[in-house]
């Protein structure tokens, strides 16, 4: 038995070394960087590099330069959030992960560009959690990021000391970096594709309205999430700021007096308070320091100032080919998170989503209850069945928004959109199984990421899993390369994905079987949109 430990020490050793194997320096705009080469030798791997420096509530400055030869090894760098009871992570978090094919003399590869989603609240750009594997085999370079959350990346008080949206401005920050450095791991500064998932795909949007993100990227994948999702734009962020000061026994509605007191506070302090919410309320309500619409503030450079639905209508927008889609069983996360309280407490008239804005009670009562004629499963009862919630809560904060947004940008876009609806079941299914709907069908939220990414510990994997994560890779990949998922048909990919357009909206089923099915597929989404027309909250 110690014989046997010895070996597997020794292999253990031996396999890190390996894995560790470093690569020669390379020059980049702050200096010197040396990363490591994968254990297989496909592609060279660069983790922590510095991107920028935060100072709490002000913007980003980018990173400064350092003497000697930085080893890019940090696999663990991530901002301040909870974990369960617990505060983990540091303010020093603004750092980025490379990944890079072993370079080819005198080829220049796309990138792809991932932010991580999280609610605004959590998540990192982990390696553990978003491997490069599958990607890199692909031909691009895969690049992961940080970016500050909840409070210290959100806090909006109007004020030049604390504008707001400095998550948002971290991201530019680093695609800021992207443009100027990644020629050095080999990769094309004018084609790079910027894509997330939940909060990362609201971001992906926020960047596509920004006039600050103008030329940081060439093209957009945007998987379940929407910056005109209710949880992803804040319309009242000092009243939310006045709620979590209180919560901290502060009672002020000055907003210098509040930042004052958060400036004093540790990241622990403010990260392990909450303002709860209200009762009858969904899961997603909780997500309260997210982005904002910025006041213009001279001297300062506003990341937005008008809401995301003003600005897609407008048409005035970085315009770029866009994939944007949704999983087809959404919900089941979201009710996962639920307990039995807040389940047993739900009720249409209190969940309404907070962009809606509504000119007498009448108005809302009236919501309501065509809400649940649409949604509940009883007649005549206010019990909601687990089945009704999961559609409810899966329509209410992504699919709708995210077909609302598909359809504003094919008619103010001018560019391709490839509308999608994943809808797989298979073993990497992960975020179902883990929240107890792992024998029900379709796709949680979350659900496609272990199709794009390998997480560390999930190995090997089924042949059926291993061809949708080919599926997926390829289309995301070949829409990097050439601005369309399926450029041409193959043994693999035997179908031609269309864009939508306002002829015919349709989006693509990913599957086992690829089909194709309406955008607007039933009528509880021509619900949801005759009530945003009436009633959207536009600031």
């Amino acid at each position: 038995m110690i014989k046997l430990r010895r070996i597997l020490i020794a292999l253990m050793a031996v396999s890190y070394s390996a894995a560790h194997l470093p690569t020669l320096p390379i020059r980049i705009s702050n200096g010197l960087l040396r990363g490591t080469v994968a254990l297989d030798n496909s592609h060279v791997r660069y983790h922590g590099i510095p991107y920028a420096v935060a100072n709490r509530f002000q913007s980003p400055k980018p990173a400064p330069k350092w003497e000697g030869i930085l080893d890019a090894i940090n696999e663990y760098s991530r901002c301040p959030q909870r974990f369960l009871s617990f505060v983990i992570g540091n303010e020093d978090c603004l750092t980025l992960n490379v990944y890079a094919p072993i370079k080819q003399r005198n080829r220049s590869y796309p990138v792809m560009v991932f932010i991580h989603g999280g609610g605004f609240r959590d998540g990192s750009g982990s390696p553990y959690i978003y491997g490069p594997e599958f990607f890199v085999n692909h031909n691009v370079i895969l690049v992961t990021f940080n970016y500050r959350l909840e409070v210290l990346g959100f806090l909006c008080l109007g004020i030049k000391e604390a504008q707001g949206n400095m998550g948002l401005k971290d991201q530019v920050e680093a695609l800021r970096w992207v443009r100027k450095n990644i020629i050095a791991f080999g990769g094309d500064p004018d084609n790079v594709t910027i894509f997330g998932e939940s909060a990362g795909s609201a971001s992906v949007l926020y960047h596509i309205l920004s006039p600050m993100s103008k030329g940081l990227f060439h093209k957009a994948i945007l998987e379940s999430g929407s910056a005109m999702s209710f949880w992803a734009t804040q319309f009242n962020p000092k009243d939310i700021a006045f709620h979590l000061a209180q919560q901290l026994k502060y009672n002020t509605t000055d907003v210098y007096e509040v930042l004052d007191m958060f400036k004093k506070k540790t990241a622990a302090e403010l990260l392990s308070t909450r303002v709860p919410r209200s009762n009858g309320d969904i899961v997603q309500s909780e997500n309260i320091f997210v982005p904002c619409i910025e006041t213009s503030i001279p001297g300062t450079e506003a990341f937005l100032t008008a809401s995301p639905y003003v600005v897609l209508n407008s048409g005035k927008f970085n315009k770029v080919p866009v994939i944007i889609g949704f999983n087809n069983a959404e919900g089941y996360m979201f009710v996962g998170k639920e307990n039995k309280t807040t389940k047993s407490m739900f009720n249409f008239l209190d969940s309404l989503p907070r962009d809606l804005q509504f000119p007498d009670m009448s108005a809302r009562l009236e919501t309501a209850e065509n809400l649940k004629n649409i949604y509940s499963s009883k007649e005549n009862s206010s019990d909601v069945s687990v089945d009704s919630l999961v559609k409810y809560e899966g329509d209410a904060g992504i699919r709708f928004p995210v077909v609302s947004t598909t359809d504003l940008l094919i008619k103010n876009s001018g560019k391709p959109v490839f509308s999608y609806k994943f809808s797989y079941s298979g073993l990497l299914n992960l975020v179902k199984i883990f929240y107890g709907f792992g024998t029900s069908p379709g796709a949680s939220h979350g659900d496609e990421l272990p199709y794009l990414f390998k997480i560390e510990g999930f190995w090997p994997i089924a042949t059926l899993e291993m061809k949708m994560i080919d599926t997926m890779t390829t289309m995301w990949s070949n829409f990097a390369k050439y601005s369309n998922p399926i450029p041409f048909k193959t043994a693999q990919l035997p179908v031609k994905w269309e864009p939508a357009t306002l002829k015919e909206p349709n989006q693509l089923v990913i599957n086992t079987r690829m089909s194709t099915a309406p955008l607007w597929e039933d009528e509880a989404l021509l619900l949801w949109n005759e009530t945003y027309s009436k009633y959207r909250k536009l600031n």
